[in-house]
């Protein structure tokens, strides 16, 4: 059975722990805060859909020198990770993002370590202390005290505008292998993967909006970043799907977490610690079959159909509705409302709600959400919680 695997090389055993999240309870809502200015360098333009799908690992003389080019533009950015945890420590990679020290890796990599290590391509090695971690997107920044010249901050590119096809680069530590360089294309956009974090009670959120790459990566890319042509980082390596999870190896599925969603969260990890994440309280499939609009007699396969409401939370108090037949039904009713639309923008599948409460929403903000309920459409207005 193939599974998502975290990409992390652990030094004394080898093994690679499995990823695992979903929707779930909440709190009274606090006032929105203010945004954050993002303490990281962006370009707006995104990089262009310069590759073809159908030919991704040909390399022209012109393609060749781009590579070379682009490689040492930004590999000086990109870290090894080393860090001492219970288990004996482990391998991973990650990336600067400003000039003060920051760097971006992943959750997994850092979660529970008792020392870090962070090892620059010029030899230049640095103890980090980690200011925020968030296991629901697998983030974490830490901070190091180095001398500027060590510092080459990666700039974000806009994860919205990359297209299936384009061709990106990864550079991280397979393995241990420092500063290696794979080479391959957008596979698709608009992954979900589960979470690290269990939600007492609420079970597993879900991740949306990641990246999926078949660049070859592999255990200790975890952290480093996915790159278009420009040289910006439109991803960060998280999992690979493996068929072996006692020794997870590059199948050429790859999953990254976009940056756009690294734009949202860091600021906030670097000012608090952590991420306050909105919260609707609603659980729903991933996508409705052609099988599943007939039994339930809905009139479009399109849109998130909700099967729970949690008990108190958000969506409850907004009168939002779900089947009937309850969570642990093995066949639903048909009458619980079909959420078409959140502040006019449409809902294809389920992804589409969570990529827009995690990046364009925050607790205690009022959305609207566009219902179909038999076969009436109306509006429900919900104000958001907290994610337990």
């Amino acid at each position: 059975m193939l599974r998502r695997t975290p990409i992390f090389v652990v030094l004394v055993t080898l093994l690679a722990a499995s990823l695992a999240c979903n929707l779930g309870t909440s709190r009274s809502s606090p006032p929105t805060p203010a945004p954050l200015n993002p303490p990281v360098q962006v370009i707006a333009t995104p990089g262009p859909a310069n590759a073809s799908p159908q030919t991704p690992t040909i390399i022209t003389a012109t393609d060749e020198q781009a590579l070379i080019d682009l490689y040492k533009n930004v590999s000086q950015g990109v870290v090894e990770i080393r860090v001492v945890d219970a288990t004996g420590g482990g391998l991973g990679s990650g990336f600067v993002i400003d000039t003060e020290g920051h760097i971006i890796t992943n959750y997994h990599v850092v979660n529970g370590a008792t020392d870090i290590e962070v090892d620059f391509p010029s030899g230049f090695k640095a103890r980090a202390q980690v200011l925020g971690t968030d296991a629901d997107s697998d983030l974490a920044v830490i901070k190091v005290e180095a001398p500027a010249d060590q510092l080459h901050p990666l700039p974000l590119g806009d994860s919205d505008a990359v297209q299936v096809g384009q061709r990106v680069i990864a550079i991280g530590n397979p393995f241990g292998l420092a500063g290696t360089l794979t080479l391959g294309i957008i596979s698709a956009k608009g992954r979900t993967l589960d979470s690290l974090r269990d939600a007492q009670g609420v079970g597993r959120f879900s991740a949306p909006d990641i990246i999926q790459t078949d660049a070859a990566i592999n255990p200790g890319n975890s952290g480093g970043p996915l790159l278009n042509m420009n040289g910006e980082v439109i991803g960060v390596n998280k999992a690979i799907e493996s068929a072996n999870t006692t020794t997870p190896s590059n199948s050429g599925v790859g999953f990254a977490v976009a940056s756009n969603t690294v734009r949202q969260i860091a600021p906030y990890l670097i000012k608090d610690g952590k991420f306050v994440y909105p919260y609707l309280g609603v659980s729903s499939p991933q996508e409705i079959s052609l099988q599943m609009q007939e039994l339930l007699h809905l009139p479009t396969a399109s849109g998130a159909y909700v099967t729970t409401v949690v008990a108190d939370g958000p969506a409850a108090k907004g009168g939002l509705r779900a089947d009937t037949a309850g969570p642990n039904a093995t066949q639903l009713n048909g009458d619980g409302d079909l959420v078409t639309a959140i502040d006019g923008r449409p809902i294809v599948v389920f992804a589409d709600l969570l990529s827009y409460l995690v990046n364009h929403t925050r607790p205690g903000q009022v959305v609207t959400l566009s219902v179909l309920r038999a076969g009436k459409q109306m509006e429900v207005q919900v104000t958001l919680g907290e994610r337990p």
